[in-house]
């Protein structure tokens, strides 16, 4: 029926009513172990695609690939651990500079955390206090830096949690 008007009058909506239906609570989910890793995303093919852009003879600018942020090259002189394999770009295999492997956490519920880079060791500790959180390891050349996400996954035991006040610093 084009045309067809509303029966409600005008203005008769309730205050702070949007008419929309509201969202649904979303119940957490059962969480066996919360340190074991869950809905894990590896980019080994995203990775191959890339690589075989490179050594299919593809034209690419170096920064295109070699792009790591001076942040992510510190992180992974602090807090990466070291791998067995060699740069694919620089092909650095001598043991002098191998690949790095740096984890970030990121999620609401982990407040001043989220966003940083931590040692690997850390995250069944963190799994066990904190309701939910992804995890993302990149993997990084020091030398070239080269660097490619390698895999990421949710950790936590699915606990809604609020958000842990800010930690004083020397100005507040």
């Amino acid at each position: 029926m084009a045309g067809a008007r509303s029966t409600q009058p005008r203005g008769a909506r309730v205050r702070g009513d949007s008419g929309r239906p509201k969202p649904q609570r979303m119940e957490p989910e059962e969480i066996a172990h919360p340190a074991a890793p869950r809905r894990v995303v590896r980019y080994a093919l995203q990775k191959r695609a890339v690589l075989q852009g490179v050594y299919g003879g593809q034209a690419f600018n170096g920064f295109d690939i070699c792009d790591a942020d001076p942040y992510l090259l510190r992180a992974a002189r602090f807090h990466g651990v070291t791998t067995e394999d060699p740069c694919p770009i620089c092909r650095v295999s001598d043991g002098r500079e191998p690949l790095q492997h740096v984890t970030y956490i990121y999620g609401d519920q982990l407040g001043h955390l989220a966003g940083s880079a931590i040692d690997p060791a850390r995250l069944s500790e963190l799994a066990m206090e904190y309701g939910e959180f992804r995890v993302y390891v990149v993997e990084v050349c020091t030398v070239c830096h080269w660097n490619h996400l390698v895999t990421s996954y949710m950790l936590g035991d699915g606990v809604p949690r609020k958000t842990p006040p800010r930690p004083r610093d020397l100005l507040d």
